[in-house]
């Protein structure tokens, strides 16, 4: 048992759902199961775009992105359902209860996938009899597949869970790595996004292995910090913990300001609204995290102070979105009266980095529509320099790839 449990290393799981909206959507519903099954925004649209598919629909070629008339002519018999968020966000609790039911070390990242550090846990057997209780538990209870990846880090376990799907259990071992992840493509590497990938194939790297060993020097003049962290991930160095805390790290970014004099003009008040926006969404960018809820304080001349806020209905990040609630909430809550502070605050946050943009599907699909005007614009910004197009794309600072999140208290919901 102790070469599963070493002394002084950690045995880390990523637990990872397959085709889990799709999945959810079979198991409620048994005629679904082993047929070719989308989800998708508008299934009554031609222009209606692919969310997820079953595994059976992706052996038709059916992908996520593709447009439903496209879809439909690659598989003809694909049945195409709406999503369910609140099915699905029932269904992701139930599952981090089973795995909290191993270890309280369970750290969520989305609604289909999780760190544990079952380092502890050499008394309920062997990390591989760990993950098959798992896989089986979440199966029986719930009839949803699952893949865990097996590892001395939360990267090499999250890469081991993308090698089998579905139903899949792989272990990756620093010792595996000129075997099984150095020979993959760059682009394949959790972290390495299209672009970046595109950078690295400029200096002639393009498999991880090329990664590992390339030059430090000229890794962080291409792509900064992030060319060196990059490279330590290929050789299999990840320190960060599973923490079950991460996602309240952050529990508010904001920003307030006592005017030169009371004041009721609205010029003046607007104009300090959105400065007050600038900042808290130039923090925001810094510490890569997204917000669902935005608060207002108005204090008054007299020091009276209140405090109003919205929670929304997809997150938002920029400096016009944060605004535009901003000022709703002061036109709604102001009572005429002189103020002397105003303040801006974004509450209840998932990090961009690993959760990514609540899936919005009116956004999700135009996103996917204006992808070719994004692309010109992404190619003239790398030609001329600054985007002198920003604002015609306010996510354009998001994962380019919008996936599914849930808000950060939901997070916490299966401990309760």
């Amino acid at each position: 048992m102790s070469k599963w449990y070493p002394k002084n290393g950690r045995v880390i799981f990523h637990v990872d759902m397959n085709s889990f909206y799709a999945s959810v959507e079979s198991a409620r519903n048994p005629d679904l199961k082993g047929k070719p099954l989308a989800i998708a925004g508008n299934p009554e649209e031609r222009k209606g775009i692919v969310v997820t598919s079953s595994y059976e629909a992706r052996a038709k070629g059916v992908k996520t992105t593709m447009p439903l008339w496209e879809a439909k002519r690659l598989c003809p018999e694909l049945t195409v359902m709406r999503p369910n968020f609140e099915r699905y966000r029932e269904a992701s609790r139930e599952i981090f209860q089973i795995l909290s039911t191993i270890t309280p070390l369970v750290q969520p990242v989305s609604i289909d996938e999780g760190y544990m550090d079952i380092t502890d846990c050499e008394e309920l057997g062997t990390p591989l009899e760990i993950a098959k209780q798992i896989q089986d538990t979440i199966l029986d209870r719930l009839e949803l597949p699952c893949s865990i990846g097996i590892a001395p880090n939360k990267f090499l376990a999250k890469m081991a869970s993308d090698m089998k799907k579905p139903m899949g259990i792989t272990v990756l071992r620093k010792r595996d790595l000129p075997s099984k992840l150095w020979p993959m493509p760059v682009g394949e590497m959790h972290g390495i996004g299209e672009k970046t990938a595109e950078k690295l194939n400029s200096i002639n790297v393009y498999t991880i292995d090329e990664l590992a060993n390339a030059d430090v020097l000229q890794l962080k003049g291409l792509l900064g910090i992030n060319g060196e962290r990059l490279q330590k991930r290929a050789n299999g160095i990840d320190t960060r913990p599973v923490d079950p805390d991460a996602v309240s790290e952050f529990k508010s970014i904001g920003n307030s300001q006592t005017l030169p004099h009371d004041t009721t003009d609205d010029i003046e008040i607007t104009k300090m609204l959105r400065k007050l926006s600038q900042k808290v969404s130039d923090r925001m960018d810094r510490k890569q995290v997204i917000s669902r809820n935005i608060q207002i304080m108005i204090r008054y001349s007299d020091r009276r102070t209140i405090t109003r806020s919205k929670q929304l209905q997809e997150y938002i990040e920029t400096v016009d979105d944060i605004y535009h609630v901003a000022q709703k909430l002061w036109e709604e809550h102001w009572n005429q009266e002189p103020i002397r502070l105003l303040g801006v605050t974004a509450q209840h946050f998932i990090e961009k980095k690993e959760a990514g943009m609540q899936l919005n599907l009116f956004t999700y699909e135009n996103e996917a529509k204006n992808e070719k005007l994004y692309t010109a614009i992404d190619h003239l910004t790398e030609k001329y320099g600054a985007n002198p197009f920003k604002k015609l794309r306010p996510q354009d600072k998001a994962n380019s790839s919008p996936t599914t999140s849930f808000q950060k208290d939901f997070l916490d919901d299966y401990k309760k």
